[in-house]
């Protein structure tokens, strides 16, 4: 179903076959039970604790496509033990002390929007559902700080920054009304206008985290410090393994007062690329620059083109928004200009996930891969990836658009859609994510942009990360060294005996 605005609550993916009481796991891996006492304990700690199995069942799903497929078979991932909703910063805390001394699994979740299975509890136990710390906490509007709970939906979060306030944080991601301000800096989001407003990390001012043991830390405050690391980076993508993201600070702007917009036809992928190239490095941060090859052009404008369509849209103020874009359109002027109403047509369908549902109840398996590389790299990473999905067995089309640019590179969406046997979904997904993400990697990009690693990508963060992977497990046993924070996640070592997905051989 399509998010419905402003609900302040989780919007379930697809509904699950069979019921979601009846819903059993898909996943291998052990299952810490939670006996009476503890849930007694864990009762005492924090006063809205939910044991119903169908209640259970749906916090323990994301938007993961695959866990989609998964429903339509009355499967999820995983099944908690319980539910914890907390309504206050010392209530997360407490469930975490509870959570460590007993050593059980914590599974931090809000809007479970995440697309790479980052909020399933693989080993059971608690899942910590934060959508009780929910609202704007104050507002510095002179130095445009805002602060507000991490519970907080993002279409809440923006109608009453803009409305009460004039103010825009400008994080625009397209899981929109679906997304948490804490979700949105666990996984390192980036939004939809990000060229002009920056991403998460750019717009995160300081955060409030509780650590697995209860302490509660505040990072960050200043505009800038020198001081040893920061600290706010560390939990910054660092998707709930390494404490719970509670509340944020974040760098707000004026509500934009002037807009303007374009688009373009290139006959190849490369040429646009080189535009939006030379745009960004001239300094001209539009706020959406974004390029559908010829397939995605012709599915998302339903028209007969079949060139590379180029959009771009600014926000802001007057002066600075006529000056940017009169870059790009210096830098596309050997382009075929087309009508500006496409803009409005993506703007009208930029956070529908009504594709996504009803091509999977109707059997096919789709998702969508971002990476970045450098500019350099990504032509051929481009060629590479679509090549490489399209060769695996059952391919229906494999397609790209690029998004969100930097002076240094850019990201690359790749979308697949197949048709396999209901037997084999499983198998073609694996078989596709193996292949698109070996051609990237092979070629010089990231294993992910801003969706997250989450459960689907862990099993490549070895060879990501290498030594990395090292230092990063070092942290996770400094700060949680029981090892109860999203265990299963980032590749890191679980103590709850690892899990078996994708399935050995």
């Amino acid at each position: 179903m399509s998010p419905a605005p402003n609900s302040g609550s989780p919007t379930p993916p697809i509904e699950i076959s069979g019921g979601a009481d009846r819903a059993s796991a898909r996943l291998a891996a052990p299952v810490v039970l939670l006996d009476d006492g503890f849930l007694a304990r864990l009762g005492e700690a924090c006063a809205d604790v939910r044991l119903d199995p169908g209640e259970r069942a749906e916090a323990s799903r994301d938007w993961w496509p695959l866990a989609m497929v998964w429903a339509t078979e009355g499967k999820v991932g995983q099944v908690a033990g319980a539910v914890a909703r907390p309504g206050s910063t010392e209530e997360v805390a407490a469930v975490l002390r509870v959570c460590n001394d007993a050593r059980v699994p914590v599974t931090p979740a809000a809007g479970r929007s995440s697309v790479v299975g980052g909020t399933v509890p693989v080993h059971g136990g608690v899942v910590l559902d934060l959508t009780g710390l929910v609202g704007i906490v104050d507002v510095d509007a002179t130095s445009g700080i805002v602060e507000v709970l991490a519970g907080t939906f993002g279409d809440l979060f923006e109608q009453e920054l803009q409305d009460a306030h004039g103010l825009t944080v400008g994080h625009w991601p397209q899981s929109m009304a679906l997304s948490t301000v804490g979700g949105w800096l666990a996984c390192r989001g980036a939004g939809q206008l990000s060229n002009r407003y920056g991403k998460i990390e750019d717009i995160v001012v300081g955060l409030e985290v509780v650590l697995a043991d209860g302490t509660v830390l505040r990072t960050g405050g200043q505009p800038r410090q020198a001081v040893g690391p920061d600290l706010t980076h560390l939990f910054v993508g660092a998707e709930g393994t390494l404490g719970v993201i509670t509340r944020a600070w974040l760098q707000a702007w004026p509500k934009p007062t002037h807009t303007a917009r374009g688009a373009w036809s290139f006959p190849t992928f490369s040429a646009a690329l080189d535009a939006m190239r030379r745009t960004i490095q001239r300094g001209a941060p539009v706020a959406v620059l974004r390029l559908y090859d010829g397939i995605e052009s012709n599915r998302n404008f339903g028209t007969e083109l079949t060139d590379n369509v180029l959009l771009a849209f600014d926000e802001g103020d007057p002066t600075m928004v006529d000056a940017a874009m009169a870059v790009v359109d210096e830098e596309c002027a050997e382009a075929t200009r087309l009508d500006d109403a496409l803009v409005e047509q993506w703007f009208g369908h930029r956070n529908n996930v009504d594709a996504l549902e009803a091509l999977i109840s109707k059997g096919y398996v789709v998702d969508t891969m971002e990476i970045s590389a450098p500019w350099s790299r990504l032509d051929a990473i481009y060629e590479a990836a679509t090549a490489a999905i399209s060769a695996v067995p059952g391919t229906l089309a494999a397609s790209a658009h690029q998004s969100h640019s930097y002076v240094t590179g850019a990201c690359l969406y790749f979308t697949f859609a197949a048709q396999v046997a209901p037997e084999e979904r499983e198998a073609y997904y694996v078989a596709a994510w193996d292949a698109g993400t070996r051609a990237v990697l092979a070629n010089g990009g990231a294993l992910s942009h801003h969706h997250a690693v989450g459960l689907n990508r862990a099993r490549f963060m070895p060879e990501v990360l290498g030594s990395g992977l090292d230092v990063l497990a070092s942290l996770k046993a400094t700060l949680d060294p029981n090892g109860i924070c999203n265990p299963g996640k980032l590749g890191l070592p679980d103590p709850f005996g690892g899990q078996a997905w994708p399935d050995a051989g």
